[in-house]
């Protein structure tokens, strides 16, 4: 098995949903223009409040891909 070398990207997805959603949006989104994804992390978790309410999800992730030989 050859040793993979990743390269990093940070992004933010966001939903009216959930953290969950916010994390598929930003993955599938990403996955238009990163071919070689292949793990993510969650690095930061934000809500935005209207009305006393969540009005939005924003989760910040580091994704990581393998680069090419």
């Amino acid at each position: 098995m050859p040793e993979h070398v990743y390269e990093l990207v940070e992004i933010v997805g966001s939903s009216k949903t959930s953290m969950e959603d916010a994390v598929q949006n930003a993955l599938a989104k990403a996955s238009k223009s990163i071919e070689t994804m292949r793990w993510f992390q969650v690095i930061e978790t934000r809500g935005y409040i209207e009305e006393g309410k969540v009005a939005y999800w924003q989760v910040t992730l580091k994704i990581g891909s393998t680069i090419k030989d």
